[in-house]
């Protein structure tokens, strides 16, 4: 049987050695060549065209993000990015998805780390990314499996910037109307047990440049006010990329909020808020229990935490919960679309982006039956993973199916009608 090549990259040898045999436990795998810093990571990556690697953020001499930019400047080899949970080390990971990692896990820290949880995680991660791999080139010729020493490298090109985004300026105050009343909430719908099949996403990752000092923007108070439109969107692998794209896309006095679950773990969604908000003419925040949801605001589910819209008073307001996972994940994209069952009185557009597993699929089709407007489903042309939108396609829940670059727009034509 031919085996996935990997090549593990980290300064620490008891990291090297503890997931090259996380690795290797799989039949299916193989580690190829370990290297201590970025420089190898380069280097190894070039001489060995390896099916996936992983790589650490902090090393010496050239760290995780600069071996990145130089591997993702040669080639859409899938990268793992391996992260602690520092504040730092949670913007590094941020801005390591925006280069084009195919996605992260945390290392495992302290006595009583969960190793098995980190090996499980890391193991789901790489049979995605290898997939992907090996359906973007079928073609490709069976490579000598013999580990190599680690080289020196020379340097790369590195990737060009994105330009910036202009920025649009906020609607004027307008008065505030409570809403309707609320009706019975809708049964939960049971989780998805099929894992489905992930295809060739065909694309190559866009370059990011690192994020600006956040611009200023209207506070709360000057964007209050009744909306009629309200728009949820789902994601997972390839979410914070895809995000940007859409987010930087839309206009700043668009007249509807934005709730947004991207399966995350804690201390991460806060990074991608403030990443997101410093490219987009919206307000981008990590959603906080209780607060007042606004037009031209966009709420990310904290990691850990399901979010939900609710009601109080004349407003509509955040809930967070710390209720059991659902399809594996908490915050869940089933748990954001069923809140918005009750709200019969906005209409609600729903978005199911790139990602694994089938998470939203059951919410959006609840949605649907409930008379939601929209409910988008990315392409499959787009998707870095199509697990999540394909799975919303079959469930009969999604009225459109776009790429990625045609979603803001529409989003944008049917909040404004």
């Amino acid at each position: 049987m031919k085996r996935y090549r990997i090549i593990v990259v980290d300064d620490s040898a008891f990291m090297r050695k503890l997931f090259s045999d996380i690795i290797e436990s799989d039949p299916a795998f193989t580690v190829i060549a370990v290297g201590k810093n970025g420089r190898e990571a380069v280097e190894l990556h070039r001489e060995l065209k390896p099916d996936a690697i992983t790589i650490d953020l902090e090393m010496p001499e050239m760290n995780g993000i600069e071996a990145l930019k130089h591997i993702m400047a040669e080639a859409s080899t899938p990268v793992i990015m391996l992260s602690g949970i520092s504040e730092e080390h949670t913007r590094e990971t941020i801005a390591a998805l925006a280069l084009g990692a195919f996605d992260f896990i945390r290392k495992p820290s302290g006595p009583g780390a969960d190793i098995r949880k980190t090996a499980e995680e890391l193991m789901l991660r790489l049979k995605a990314a290898v997939a992907i791999r090996r359906q973007a080139a079928p073609e490709a010729k069976e490579r000598p499996e013999a580990s190599r020493p680690a080289a020196k490298t020379k340097g790369a090109a590195r990737a060009a910037p994105v330009p910036k985004q202009p920025k649009e300026p906020k609607q004027p105050k307008r008065p505030e109307q409570p809403p309707a009343k609320r009706e019975s909430a809708a049964p939960s719908p049971s989780p998805a047990s099929e894992s489905p099949r992930i295809p060739d996403s065909g694309i190559r990752p866009e370059a990011v440049r690192p994020a600006p000092p956040a611009p200023a923007k209207p506070v709360a108070a000057e964007t209050a006010g009744a909306f009629r439109h309200i728009i949820a969107i789902g994601t997972s692998t390839g979410g914070p990329r895809a995000l940007h794209r859409l987010l930087s896309e839309l206009p700043g006095d668009l007249p509807a909020p934005l709730l947004i679950v991207q399966h995350m773990p804690p201390k991460f969604t806060y990074s991608l808020a403030q990443r997101l908000n410093s490219h987009s003419a919206l307000t981008v925040k990590e959603a906080e229990d209780g607060e007042p949801v606004r037009p031209g605001f966009a709420y990310i589910a904290p990691g850990g935490r399901h979010m939900e819209l609710a009601a109080s008073g004349r407003q509509y307001v955040i809930r967070l919960t710390d209720g059991p996972q659902r399809n594996g994940h908490r915050p869940s994209v089933d748990v954001l679309f069923e809140s918005l069952v009750p709200f019969t009185e906005l209409a609600r557009h729903a978005v199911v982006m790139t990602g694994m597993g089938s998470d939203g699929a059951k919410g959006m089709r609840t949605l649907a039956d409930h008379g939601a407007v929209t409910t988008i489903a990315e392409a499959e042309e787009t998707c870095v993973v199509f697990g999540m939108p394909r799975s919303a396609i079959e469930e009969g829940a999604a009225s459109l199916v776009l790429p990625l670059h045609d979603i803001p727009a529409r989003l944008t034509e049917a909040v404004r009608r």
